[in-house]
């Protein structure tokens, strides 16, 4: 199976970034928060990673905690999301911004622990969004309100 990772990937555009953050929806599950947005304007999933230099102090621990999330995101993403977003219908893309929270660095086994909890739940909320879209449409009749 090919785990590569391309370009297309990538959440570069800042329009792109600044609609995530300030329409998207906050996951968590330490030591990362998630911000993702369900999008119509492209398919397949797009991520970032911010690690704080406020909370880590050097570039050196910032770069191997980004070198550490991007490597469990590239072995974990197409088995979480392949099937979710390769769906027969009008085709729905995710961007997804993962934050790092802690003030110290985590080992890679709770990284990436964290990243597949974070993947799940962003498969969830991709699953009831094309839900939403295909069968009700209005808000008001939605079974799960409460």
């Amino acid at each position: 199976m090919n785990h590569r990772l391309y370009k297309r990937d990538r959440l570069c555009s800042r329009t792109a970034i600044e609609t995530l953050f300030a329409a998207g929806r906050s996951l968590m599950a330490f030591p990362l928060r998630a911000m993702m947005r369900v999008t119509d304007d492209h398919a397949g999933a797009r991520f970032l990673i911010s690690i704080p230099k406020k909370r880590i102090r050097t570039a050196v621990g910032r770069v191997r905690l980004r070198r550490q999330v991007r490597e469990a995101y590239r072995l974990n993403h197409r088995e979480a999301l392949e099937a979710v977003l390769a769906g027969e219908d009008a085709a729905v893309g995710v961007d997804i911004a993962f934050i790092y929270i802690d003030n110290k660095p985590a080992p890679y086994v709770q990284v990436e622990h964290s990243v597949k909890r974070l993947l799940e739940r962003v498969a969830r909320a991709v699953t009831e969004h094309r839900a939403s879209m295909t069968g009700n449409s209005n808000p008001d009749n939605n079974e799960d309100h409460r």
